[in-house]
């Protein structure tokens, strides 16, 4: 438990789970605008009855346990998406492991046992889409029949659309993977980012005039090779603060044509900054990745970019992904 926001599992003690809460349940891969639809309704629900409210997710994500040896690009890992349940004001998550167990549950068994008994919810919010139980049976139909007998509120929310296209976990991975950023900004409600360890690299940014922060993002990151600029929190509570830059996420084929990284070049920072945390927060998408005939050119190119980035996010709202504290 951190600053107010609790974290159920499997291996939780009966007697730690708070009883008549109200629960939004999903996957919630990037938290986008419909899974906040979602957990608003369960948020307005729960203070009606001045019960907490929870959100209901599942770890691994499922498509991982069906499809173990597919390329699968999560928007958020389980941390930052309890991170960012956790900043939306949450009381806390249920986090269910999702192995062959969960999967071959009933639905009727994944309401009565895990929801009534165990949970004990007086109420559940879930989209128009979400299904559950064994071979995916489960809709919000049989939630919404089995509420009046188990005496709990079901909502269930439309899908949101933009521009006349549904918010998806599945769109908003699309629109990362085509560079367009701010359609990706406009579905989630903040910007995307992702949190790494800064890295040792080959050390060549400092020779270029342009020493950056590297770091090693999941091998199944779909985002599109380019360059961008972004914004860095580093720091935890009191002791965050934000810093502004131009990253590059690719192989580097000017160089090495190597596994895919992100580099970070901090503007006005002197410091070291190995070993570190940082999220970063994609702001705009400057262009493509290239390869460049020498050093000369390439040093150019950067000095075009950072410039090119101090101008998005000068125009860009001050905004940051609104994140929690677990622990």
């Amino acid at each position: 438990m951190a600053s107010g926001f609790t974290i159920i599992r499997d291996i939780a003690p009966a007697a730690a789970i708070p009883k008549g809460g109200v629960v939004a349940i999903g996957n919630f891969d990037g938290v986008h605008l419909g899974h906040r639809a979602v957990i608003a309704a369960a948020f307005e629900m729960a203070r009606s009855r001045g019960k907490p409210a929870f959100a209901v997710t599942f770890e691994p994500h499922p498509r991982k346990f069906f499809s173990p040896n597919a390329s699968q690009f999560r928007l958020t890992d389980e941390t930052n998406k309890l991170r960012l349940l956790a900043g939306t004001g949450l009381d806390g998550a249920v986090v269910m492991t999702f192995d062959a167990a969960r999967a071959g549950t009933t639905a009727q068994d994944f309401i009565h046992q895990d929801l009534i008994e165990r949970l004990g919810v007086s109420g559940i919010a879930v989209g128009y889409d979400f299904r559950f139980g064994k071979g995916r049976v489960g809709s919000p139909s049989l939630l919404v029949s089995e509420a009046p007998r188990l005496g709990i509120e079901v909502d269930v929310q439309p899908p949101i659309d933009i521009d006349e296209r549904a918010v998806s976990s599945s769109a908003v991975r699309m629109a990362l993977a085509e560079g367009r950023i701010a359609d990706a900004t406009t579905m989630l409600g903040g910007p995307w980012f992702v949190t790494g360890e800064v890295i040792h690299g080959e050390k060549r940014g400092r020779s270029l005039g342009y020493p950056t922060a590297n770091i090693r993002l999941d091998q199944d990151c779909g985002l599109k090779h380019g360059i961008y600029a972004v914004r860095i929190g580093r720091g935890k509570g009191k002791d965050h603060h934000r810093l502004d830059g131009v990253a590059s996420f690719g192989r580097r084929p000017t160089f090495d044509n190597g596994a895919p990284l992100l580099e970070v070049f901090v503007f006005d920072f002197q410091g070291d900054l190995y070993g570190t945390m940082l999220d970063v927060a994609f702001i705009g998408f400057i262009r493509d990745e290239l390869k460049f005939d020498g050093v000369e050119a390439l040093v150019h190119q950067m000095d075009d970019d950072a410039a090119r980035a101090k101008t998005q996010l000068a125009a860009a709202p001050d905004v940051f992904p609104k994140l929690g504290e677990i622990g």
